[in-house]
């Protein structure tokens, strides 16, 4: 359904950092590099055929964050979710919401783990067991 999901960085490199710490938890390598003829540059995460970007605004506006928002990520294991949340906040990311760990809910058991990162981006670790 998706080709891609991106989001906006008022720091590239700062995002850069943030995002090869924590997508590394994944097995994600570094990003590809685009500089585009505006001047704005984009990082291009890829991973199992999925990828996951971050730019500087084209407009050259300054990037905010979605309110309701939220980008997850697949776990591997309730291990990885915990890893994934502990890994963004050691790299300039914030807790958001309850801390990680096992919900009830109408899906049925999840391990979860809300983080935002540092330009405000909500991000989901989520493990489902089968």
């Amino acid at each position: 359904m998706f080709s891609h999901v991106m989001v906006g960085s008022n720091d590239i490199e700062r995002s850069k950092r943030f995002y090869d710490a924590v997508l590394g938890t994944l097995g994600v390598g570094e990003p590809f590099r685009n500089v585009a003829a505006t001047g704005h540059t984009r990082l291009f995460y890829r991973h199992e055929g999925n990828s996951f970007c971050v730019t500087e605004p084209i407009n050259g506006e300054a990037a905010t964050c979605a309110n309701g928002g939220t980008i997850g990520f697949k776990c591997s294991s309730p291990e990885q979710v915990k890893q994934f949340h502990d890994t963004a906040v050691a790299h300039g990311g914030t807790t958001a919401e309850e801390p990680p760990g096992l919900r009830e809910g109408a899906l049925g058991a999840l391990h979860l783990a809300y983080v935002r990162d540092p330009d405000g981006n909500k991000l989901c670790a989520l493990y489902r067991p089968k």
